[in-house]
C-alpha cells in the first residue's frame, strides 16, 4: 500500500459517498448509482495508484485519468475535493449556472480534469491519442487510466479504440470498465447484452483482469499488475454495486440518473455514517 492504510482508504471512500449524497441532493439533479459504485475505484486511483499533485495539477510527470462516462463525474469532483484540488464547500455548486462543477466534466473549467466528456464512448479514443503523444514525446513512464461505464460499451467508438490500442501496443493504457450491469433504461443484459465481455476484450487483443471493483485492495493490485504487463494493453472488468452503501439504491437502475430528495438523502447519510447500522453515528 502507499501512504494510506487500507482502513484509511475505506474511510475516505465512505466520506466521498457522503459528499456525493449532499451534492446530489443540493443540486436537485444528477446521477446517483454510478458515482456511489465508483467511489472505491476513484479512492484507489487518487490516494494510492496515480502519480499526481493537487498543488500542481499540470505537473508534467503526472499520470492521466480520463473519465469516459462523464455523467459519473460527481464522484471525481468529490474525490478531487478530498485530495485537495478544490474546497469541499464548492461541491455544493454542482450543476449550478456558472459553476466549475458541471454535470459533465469540462476540461478547461477545473484544474486537474483531463478531458471533457458528455457524449459516451469517447474516453478510450482520447486515451489512445494521449498514449501515442506520450510515445512521440518519449514519456513512456507516464500512465493513462480511463474509466468507462458498461452501458457505454454499446457505442461503436469504444470498439474502434479497442482495436487500435493493441495494434500500436499502447501498454501505457489501463482501461477500467465499471461493470455494474445497469444503464439508464434497465439492466445491461436486457437493453443490449454484453456478455461474454471478457471474451470480447480478449478477442480484440487486450489482457483482461476481473476484480471486485468495491474492494480497494483488489483495485490497487490489479492496476499494479496492469503496469507490469508489457505485451498488451490491459482492461480491468471491475464488478461494482450501483448505489453502493445505500441499501434502497443498490442494484436499482432507476437511480442511474436520479438524485435523492431531502428525506432520501437523510436516510442515505444515516446509513453511510453507521455503515448500515453496524456502528452508532455521532450525529444521532
Amino acid at each position: 500500500m502507499g501512504t494510506y492504510t487500507l482502513k484509511q482508504l475505506e474511510e475516505k471512500a465512505n466520506t466521498i459517498r457522503e459528499d456525493l449524497i449532499r451534492m446530489l441532493e443540493h443540486a436537485g439533479s444528477g446521477h446517483s448509482a454510478g458515482p456511489l459504485g465508483l467511489a472505491d475505484i476513484f479512492t484507489a486511483l487518487y490516494f494510492d495508484i496515480m502519480k499526481h499533485d493537487p498543488k500542481n495539477p499540470d505537473w508534467e510527470e503526472r499520470d492521466v485519468l480520463f473519465l469516459s462516462n462523464g455523467h459519473c463525474v460527481p464522484v471525481r469532483y468529490a474525490t478531487m475535493a478530498e485530495a485537495g484540488y478544490l474546497p469541499k464547500s464548492e461541491l455544493l455548486t454542482l450543476r449550478k449556472f456558472g459553476s466549475r462543477l458541471q454535470g459533465h466534466p469540462e476540461r478547461l473549467r477545473l484544474p486537474g480534469l483531463e478531458n471533457t466528456s458528455g457524449p459516451l464512448g469517447c474516453g478510450l479514443s482520447q486515451a489512445c491519442g494521449m498514449a501515442l503523444a506520450f510515445r512521440l514525446d518519449k514519456q513512456a513512464h507516464r500512465h493513462i487510466y480511463v474509466v468507462m461505464g458498461d452501458g457505454e460499451l454499446n457505442e461503436g467508438n469504444v470498439w474502434e479504440a479497442a482495436m487500435l490500442a493493441p495494434k500500436y501496443n499502447l501498454t501505457a493504457i489501463t482501461a477500467i470498465v465499471d461493470r455494474n450491469n445497469i444503464q439508464i433504461d434497465g439492466p445491461t443484459e436486457q437493453v443490449m447484452p454484453l456478455e461474454d465481455l471478457k471474451g470480447k476484450w480478449e478477442s480484440f487483443g487486450w489482457h483482461v483482469l476481473e476484480i471486485d471493483g468495491n474492494d480497494i485492495e483488489a483495485v490497487i493490485d490489479a492496476c499494479a499488475m496492469a503496469k507490469a504487463i508489457t505485451e498488451k494493453p490491459v482492461c480491468i472488468l471491475a464488478y461494482t454495486v450501483p448505489g453502493k452503501g445505500v441499501d434502497f439504491m443498490e442494484y436499482d437502475f432507476h437511480w442511474h440518473g436520479v438524485p435523492p430528495n431531502h428525506e432520501q438523502a437523510r436516510e442515505a447519510l444515516h446509513e453511510l455514517r453507521t455503515l448500515g447500522g453496524k456502528i452508532r453515528s455521532e450525529h444521532e
